[in-house]
């Protein structure tokens, strides 16, 4: 069974009865025939959508936004590279969008925290954004990949003790939602506690619901905190060292790019966890290929991003000069989404969606070209190494209902599981997280958060981590672990 969500009709104009000033009607004619982004038809099947919109309209199409306000929805994978590697005709500032310009966007528009410009490199073109990216890109590299990994098996840990001893979970609710997070706050330099309201409010801005001003509003005021702490406080992570940068940022582009860094970040690692536990725990062919070796948890990892992108669209571009693409003019100041699902299943260059892709990263799950998701690798190590970490303590995990009872939301960006329910044997007390046995590996996971950062020095000062050591392996052969003996020889 598949439910949908989205906002109250009463807020978007009647696709029957559209007002005489609606923008739809100067630029696209008639909407009432004009498929809307955030309707019953979007919410309860995107991919859908999407291909009934290539069939009528080639791979660029109009649609509406909330608001009744029009736009072009790019569903091309060729269109989406000339879209997203031409700046000169596709501007990344929203402020030329016309519908800015004309006052057709309300301030209370459940758009504006993902299209209203600000300082950050996403809405910029030329030198300066090449100037605020390089901070990002230098800083997020400064993390030692290792380091990375054990606090996410760390924290993975953690979230799975709250749940070992009962034999179920739901691991969209107990795991999923809350272990990017987790990370991600602790490679910004937040304590922990900040990840449960963190988690609500991004998602709730994400899905462009009617409060989600309100919680872009309580995302900034933390981040504009955080930032004043760490100017009299540095430690080592991502808000110290864009402070640090060499590319002098202010204060409020500091903020605001941990902002995009947080939502992004969490939004995107969030739904790429669970679409690939989904496909481990119900896909056959998956679980084969794992237990025989064909596939290792990463090449999972790039399938999800082929099958079902984390950002199913995007706000991308906006035109700035009258141009035509994928046999559509478009006119300067119009906007375009960036189907990232839609691109991803393009039969243009993906004819057979059920053929393996294992190797290839050409999909476009993070975007492409010069504005391509610097922090991406990131949000593979935690999926696959959280799944790791889940699986050797629970190898026996299995869904508890059937496949089709899953049920799924769909904002106008995204569409995720809203559950994932499953039940597995609880581990006997040598096996459990507990455990205090002398093993090499578990020496590993305890080592300091020092370990996360290249320089050697303690990010766990200001944030401590509790540290547990890893479980013992218990003696039945399950499929998990024959599976990694044999892929490490």
């Amino acid at each position: 069974m598949v439910t949908a969500s989205f906002p109250d009709s009463s807020r978007t104009t009647s696709a029957s009865e559209p007002p005489p000033e609606c923008p739809a009607h100067a630029r696209f004619g008639d909407p009432a025939g004009l498929a809307r982004l955030l309707g019953p038809e979007a919410a309860k099947n995107p991919m859908s959508l999407y291909e009934r919109l290539r069939a009528e309209h080639g791979p660029v199409a109009p649609v509406l936004l909330d608001g009744d306000l029009p736009a072009w929805l790019v569903l091309g994978y060729r269109e989406i590279l000339e879209v997203a590697g031409t700046p000169s005709r596709f501007s990344r500032d929203s402020r030329t969008w016309r519908w800015f310009k004309e006052g057709k966007v309300p301030p209370d528009s459940p758009l504006l925290p993902m299209i209203a410009w600000q300082p950050v490199c996403l809405f910029l073109d030329g030198a300066e954004r090449d100037r605020l990216r390089l901070a990002v890109t230098d800083s997020l590299e400064r993390f030692n990949r290792r380091g990375i990994r054990r606090q996410i098996t760390r924290s993975a840990h953690q979230l799975i003790d709250g749940f070992a001893d009962r034999g179920t979970a739901d691991l969209v609710d107990e795991f999923s939602e809350q272990l990017p997070m987790l990370v991600m706050t602790q490679l910004l330099g937040m304590p922990d506690e900040y990840g449960p309201r963190l988690v609500e409010a991004s998602r709730d801005m994400v899905a462009g619901t009617e409060t989600s001003v309100a919680s872009n509003e309580f995302i900034v005021e933390t981040l504009q905190q955080l930032v004043l702490r760490k100017r009299g406080n540095p430690g080592h992570d991502i808000t110290s060292w864009l402070i640090e940068h060499s590319s002098a940022l202010t204060d409020e582009e500091v903020w605001n790019h941990l902002r995009v860094i947080l939502i992004a970040g969490n939004e995107t690692t969030v739904n790429l966890l669970k679409s690939t536990l989904r496909m481990v725990l119900t896909d056959p062919r998956c679980h084969a290929s794992l237990a025989g070796g064909q596939m290792t948890l990463p090449d999972v990892v790039e399938q999800v991003l082929w099958s079902e992108p984390p950002l199913m669209t995007i706000p991308g571009r906006w035109a700035a000069v009258d141009t035509e693409i994928g046999g559509q003019k478009v006119e300067a100041g119009d906007m375009l989404l960036l189907g990232l699902a839609a691109g991803n299943h393009d039969p243009a260059v993906r004819p057979d969606p059920t053929a393996p892709l294992h190797g290839n990263r050409s999909h476009l799950a993070f975007s492409s070209g010069p504005q391509e998701c610097p922090g991406q690798n990131i949000g593979r190590a935690i999926t696959d190494t959280g799944i790791d970490t889940l699986l050797a303590r629970l190898p026996d995990v299995g869904l508890s209902i059937p496949e089709e009872e899953l049920r799924w939301k769909s904002g106008w960006m995204t569409r995720h599981l809203t559950s994932l329910p499953v039940t597995f044997t609880r581990p006997r007390p040598s096996t459990s997280a507990t455990s205090t046995g002398p093993d090499r590996v578990g020496a590993e996971i305890e080592r300091p958060l020092r370990d996360v950062t290249d320089s050697g020095s303690s990010a766990a000062a200001e944030c401590p981590v509790p540290s547990l050591p890893r479980p013992a392996r218990t003696r039945r052969a399950r499929w998990w672990y024959a599976m990694k003996t044999w892929l490490r020889g």
